[in-house]
């Protein structure tokens, strides 16, 4: 999709559709003045006639807009001015969309740069257009044998009233185009039936990745043997009970003018169906475990953008991929397994194994002496009790590093909440067989879980993201929602920041 900059008279503005923001109180926003203007005061009579109700997310398209170029008008309600804030801005973006994609257009313009939105300017609100834009657009119907129409809208022009802005403008539709183009893989990979997403189809992903990328990512795919040869036993044992073999994922981005500079690591959990294996899991719902494989996606996604946007770092990502099946074969509840670390692992509860394949990526990763690493998995429901739906749940063995992806997910508008990682919960993993249980209990699950991997990753700066209450969303509507891309793409690019760099496509 293109997101151009315009920064002339709105009046004059020829396109199919013109969108523009109105607050429920005050004056008209400077777009929409001007509109109001020139149509002899169409949109004022609107309002003061109770035509148009200026709530969040009301939307209202005039098919005929005297006095303007305009094809057609559509106004959106943004509530009260003095509540307006990053989420009602993104609600607003949401409801524009979601109705702009039903119409038969291929191109609009709108009008949000001019929503005063505190603390946040014309990037972040550009960004935040064209994320929207992104992901209205995103059909998954690759298994209807009549899929519905796709949206047809293509262009999406964002008219600014301050040519000065038209720059920051610019960068913020780029960075918002790449992050929504993340999002939207992820989201196909999450929905992918595990029938078809198999270790070996994100293994094929990676290496399409990279085939694609003009020498920016290497990639390399460790199978089974050479799984069994390194020693990472602990990922393998997941994988045991299933036909389809396991695989550990590995690409490197190189991005940094120094090749030696410590690279930042992304980890995620790969399991792409999840029936608890022995531990078998209850049937209900059981569908959804095809996205326990969501913290893979959102690794898949946050490199797609940064392809796109390639900041100056390095960055490696890995994902740990493996089927968690019940056979013959399956490693039991009362196992013991030898680690990459070389900690013994008494095996408990064979659902708990997103935690298993993690912990050997997480030792993987010393080789590269990485400036950070960030693991992310749907690792438990404690999470989902805990946060629910709304925020991620973060742990950190770092105070600082935990605070940088707090800040990238408010940018992002992709949250996260600190949860504790204190000493005091690790008793709960002691066993009296092996160096450490893979379960500490029903009491703070997502805590133990989190105290786990921490075993793990004593050498460098650690957090872990979980996202089992944020990777979808049940019911009807279910689907991948293709989060934490945006955090995690605005983590890397705050990385580059503090270096002084700009990315390249975004200068």
């Amino acid at each position: 999709m293109e997101f151009p900059v315009l920064t002339v008279n709105p009046a004059k503005v020829e396109t199919a559709c013109l969108v523009v923001p109105v607050f429920t109180d005050g004056d008209l926003l400077p777009v929409a003045a001007k509109l109001d203007d020139a149509s002899e005061r169409l949109i004022g009579q609107l309002i003061e006639r109770g035509d148009f109700a200026a709530g969040l997310g009301n939307v209202q398209l005039i098919p005929f807009a005297p006095g303007l170029a305009a094809e057609r008008l559509m106004l959106v309600g943004l509530g009260t001015r003095a509540k307006c804030n990053e989420a009602s801005l993104r609600s607003a973006l949401d409801a524009t969309f979601q109705a702009l994609v039903k119409l038969p257009l291929d191109e609009a313009v709108v009008a949000f740069g001019d929503v005063p939105v505190p603390d946040r300017d014309a990037d972040w609100k550009a960004r935040a257009t064209a994320e929207a834009a992104q992901r209205a657009i995103y059909r998954f119907s690759e298994f209807k044998s009549e899929p519905a129409p796709a949206p047809r809208l293509s262009r999406v022009g964002l008219l600014l009233s301050d040519a000065a802005e038209a720059t920051a403008g610019q960068r913020g539709a780029l960075v918002g185009r790449a992050i929504g183009e993340g999002i939207n893989y992820a989201r196909t990979l999450g929905n992918l039936p595990s029938n078809v997403c198999t270790p070996r189809y994100l293994a094929a992903q990676a290496e399409q990745l990279g085939r694609n990328s003009a020498g920016a990512l290497d990639v390399e795919i460790l199978d089974e043997q050479a799984l069994e040869a390194l020693g990472a036993h602990s990922l393998l044992s997941v994988g045991r009970g299933s036909e389809e073999p396991s695989r550990l994922i590995v690409m490197r981005y190189q991005g940094a003018d120094d090749a030696e500079e410590a690279p930042h690591v992304l980890i995620g959990k790969g399991i792409t169906f999840d029936t608890g294996g022995i531990s078998l899991k209850p049937g209900a719902d059981m569908d959804e475990m095809k996205f326990d494989m969501c913290g893979a996606a959102s690794v898949f996604g946050t490199v797609k953008s940064l392809l796109a946007l390639k900041p100056r770092i390095n960055v490696v990502a890995i994902v740990a991929s493996a089927e968690n099946m019940p056979d013959g074969r399956a490693t039991k509840p009362g196992d013991i397994i030898k680690t990459l670390k070389g900690l013994t692992v008494e095996v408990l509860n064979t659902d708990a194994e997103g935690r298993l394949v993690l912990c050997d990526a997480l030792t993987y990763a010393e080789r590269y002496q990485p400036a950070s690493v960030v693991d992310i998995a749907t690792l438990t429901g404690a999470a989902v009790i805990a946060l629910g739906h709304h925020a991620t749940g973060l742990f950190s063995n770092d105070d600082d590093l935990a605070l940088d992806l707090l800040d990238a997910g408010e940018t992002a508008w992709d949250r996260a909440w600190h949860m504790p990682l204190w000493d005091d919960y690790q008793s709960q993993l002691d066993s009296n067989f092996a160096d450490l249980a893979n379960i500490g209990g029903r009491p703070a699950g997502s805590i133990t879980a989190a105290c786990f991997l921490s075993r793990f990753t004593d050498t460098y700066p650690w957090a872990h993201l979980d996202i089992a209450g944020t990777a979808w969303t049940s019911g009807k509507q279910k689907g991948a929602s293709g989060r934490p891309v945006g955090l995690l793409t605005q983590y890397l690019l705050d990385r580059e920041t503090e270096l002084g760099e700009t990315p390249e496509n975004v200068a």
